[in-house]
């Protein structure tokens, strides 16, 4: 293993250790913590950045292999929240997405699968690609923020609220941005659908039929929660339950089939 992977996952664990901390000691000390925390985890990034780009752009074309894919889209979810948590309270989704991250620079080094993706594509499937993992980085961010905000219902539910009342924003503001990642994801998801429709001739052909059919149902199940939220009022547990299933179909759509074709049936 390389010595910028080992630095990589070892900030991004300090990192962590530095945002947990706060749950256990005085909150006057969280602020110095938080800064030291963000900029190790920003330099983590940097370091991951660079090993992807060393992995994915090879001479050939582009390597998008199984977990070359799953440490690039750890690698986004985590760099904008961390961009975001700038400006809004959305650091504790890293205490999450940073190990995540960590992993997949692990499972990128030890289990090589390789993907080739020709220079030559199209612009169309380039736009394609890039919205679609765009879709995935903002709709799995959305998932992580919906377990956090389970977690965070379930403690005021048990009269626990002490142990978050200095971690965690109000309830009704983690809803909210549950929501606006989630409309920002949906639109992203939209457009990697219309894309792939204009630009894949046959996805039959290519083996991408579930993958297009699952993509649909997560479609749905999101737009279905929009309208729940929107027209319904939907809130609390109802919100959860439908992001997570919108994700689920969203991650099976995606990963599921993607090691199904790659890494047991070896095809390409």
């Amino acid at each position: 293993m390389s010595l910028q992977a080992i630095a990589a996952v070892l900030l991004y664990l300090s990192s962590t250790c530095l945002l947990g901390a706060r749950i256990i000691t005085a909150s006057e000390l969280f602020n110095k913590r938080r800064t030291i925390a963000l900029i190790s985890g920003a330099i983590g990034i940097v370091l991951h950045g660079h090993l992807l780009y060393q992995s994915i752009i090879i001479g050939s074309g582009f390597d998008f292999g199984f977990f070359n894919a799953i440490s690039l889209i750890s690698w986004l979810v985590a760099l904008i929240v961390l961009l975001s948590s700038l400006l809004r309270p959305l650091e504790n989704l890293l205490l999450i997405l940073f190990p995540a991250a960590g992993l997949a620079i692990l499972l990128e080094l030890f289990i090589p699968d390789e993907r080739l993706l020709s220079e030559s594509l199209s612009l169309g499937l380039r736009i394609h690609i890039l919205l679609s993992i765009c879709a995935y980085s903002l709709l799995m961010i959305s998932a992580v923020q919906a377990i956090m905000l389970a977690v965070q219902d379930k403690l005021i539910k048990e009269k626990r609220a002490a142990i978050i009342m200095n971690t965690l924003p109000p309830l009704q503001v983690m809803e909210a941005l549950l929501i606006q990642i989630i409309v920002i994801g949906f639109f992203m998801l939209s457009l990697s659908l219309a894309s792939g429709t204009m630009f894949i001739d046959d996805i039959f052909a290519q083996h991408l039929a579930h993958k297009t059919i699952l993509s649909m149902v997560a479609w749905v199940i999101y737009a279905i929660l929009l309208w729940g939220r929107w027209s319904a009022g939907w809130r609390g547990k109802q919100i959860i339950r439908w992001a997570l299933g919108g994700f689920t179909a969203l991650l099976l759509a995606y990963f599921g089939s993607k090691f199904v074709l790659e890494v047991l049936l070896q095809r390409v």
